[in-house]
């Protein structure tokens, strides 16, 4: 039996010959999913060509480098963190805040940027300090910045308390017990750190 031309396997769907933003965008989703299950040691360049179903040559020809690829997998996939609660009381606008920026630092890219820090060495880590910097460290000062300018406002925060120092204390906190500690922050804990740390900091 003849078989038809009609009958022949099928061309490779739309969706496998993307290009452009649509293609990196893939490529990108497929380095954060690679990260966050089998680490900075396990990503590879075919593993991430595999996941976005394309070319390793697609790959390279856009990200030279592991390197590369992931600090812009971490920039594009990191939550915004742009907005400051406001609860109508300093104590309940940083628990609020505390979550928010715990709910980056475990979301999937958040994962992502951790098995980067534990697992890469020092000179390849510094590669993706302003990743970290601009994508989580500087905007939660920020806002705890404007948290605390509330506080001042209502008089529940000594006018003097919008110290560097100060605004570092709760990502500082944070970060560390995170990569020291293994903590996974519960809420209790957040209270426990609010009201033993920042509050006595704080007070007028």
């Amino acid at each position: 039996m003849v078989t038809s031309r009609w009958n022949a396997a099928p061309a490779p769907t739309a969706a496998l010959r993307r290009r452009g933003p649509v293609l990196e965008r893939a490529i990108l989703d497929a380095a954060l999913e690679q990260l966050s299950t089998v680490g900075w040691n396990g990503l590879t360049m075919e593993g991430v060509a595999a996941g976005a179903q394309t070319g390793k040559a697609a790959v390279y020809r856009r990200w030279p480098s592991k390197e590369d690829l992931v600090v812009d997998a971490l920039r594009a996939g990191l939550p915004k963190l742009d907005s400051a609660p406001d609860c109508g009381g300093v104590r309940e606008d940083l628990l609020q805040l505390c979550r928010q920026m715990r709910e980056a630092m475990y979301s999937r890219p958040g994962f992502a940027l951790r098995a980067v820090l534990h697992e890469c060495d020092t000179v390849t880590a510094e590669r993706f300090h302003a990743v970290i910097f601009d994508g989580v460290i500087g905007p939660s000062v920020e806002l705890i910045k404007e948290v605390l300018r509330r506080g001042v406002e209502r008089g529940e925060v000594r006018a003097d308390a919008l110290d560097p120092y100060v605004c570092d204390v709760l990502p500082a906190m944070m970060m560390y017990r995170s990569k020291v500690c293994g903590s996974e922050w519960a809420d209790e804990e957040f209270a426990e750190l609010i009201d033993q740390v920042m509050v006595p900091l704080l007070r007028r």
